[in-house]
């Protein structure tokens, strides 16, 4: 079964005047230097030919509709990708709403960003910290934010379950090198994959989420409405 997990909001849920008709003037130029958003004074209309969908930054997106957004003969990937080239809510807007508007994929989504989240007393979502490292991985969350700034504990998930050093890819099946420090300095077939630890937790937490059948109530709802 192809999955693709997401969070999602229903499409009539949002202001989508305020989200997505703002341009944003030279968006290259405003991650280079790090400045303010500079905005057009011109306002974007709205698509009338699919619906808009919006979700988390974080998804776990499945081999299929990787493939479907890239080489795919459906023009709505490249038609949306135009589309928000100049908008400053693009990560988030691009692929549930590819996805949502795809009959071969709207049913294959699970609503969870798969996410783990540590909260405080007030039940406010905290920064997360090397004491939070046992947790988080026996969750089987395959993300997890927003981090202690100067904490090791990324350090720590790329020496202990990335088996990694910074600058370097993450080793995998496809790492056929003898050298203890980095396997992958030979690389062979990277269609291999051999399914660790890690992937035994993510397992467990899918099967977690499926186990009532609930998610289906969740796959790309949207409100109806006469006026956008």
């Amino acid at each position: 079964m192809q999955i693709v997990a997401m969070e999602l909001c229903c499409w009539m849920c949002l202001d989508w005047s305020k989200k997505l008709k703002p341009i944003v003037v030279d968006p290259g130029l405003y991650l280079t230097e790090e400045s303010e958003v500079y905005y057009a004074s011109q306002k974007r209309e709205l698509p009338d030919a699919y619906r808009l969908f919006t979700g988390s930054s974080s998804a776990i997106l499945s081999r299929k509709f990787t493939e479907f957004c890239i080489l795919g003969s459906d023009n709505l990937p490249r038609t949306l990708l135009l589309y928000l080239s100049n908008s400053p809510s693009s990560e988030s807007v691009y692929f549930p709403t590819i996805l949502c508007n795809s009959r071969k994929f709207n049913g294959t989504t699970i609503n969870h960003n798969m996410q783990y989240s540590a909260f405080n007393s007030r039940s406010q979502a905290r920064r997360l910290n090397s004491s939070d490292f046992n947790d988080m991985v026996m969750s089987g969350a395959a993300f997890a934010l927003p981090f202690k700034a100067g904490d090791p504990v990324l350090d720590k998930i790329d020496h202990e379950l990335l088996h990694h050093n910074r600058d370097e890819p993450v080793p995998g099946g496809w790492c056929l090198g003898d050298n203890e420090t980095n396997k992958c300095t030979v690389w062979g077939d990277v269609e291999i994959l051999r399914p660790g630890s890690g992937a035994k937790r993510l397992e467990k937490k899918f099967l977690h989420l499926f186990s009532n059948g609930s998610y289906l109530n969740d796959q790309c709802q949207y409100e109806k409405s006469s006026s956008r």
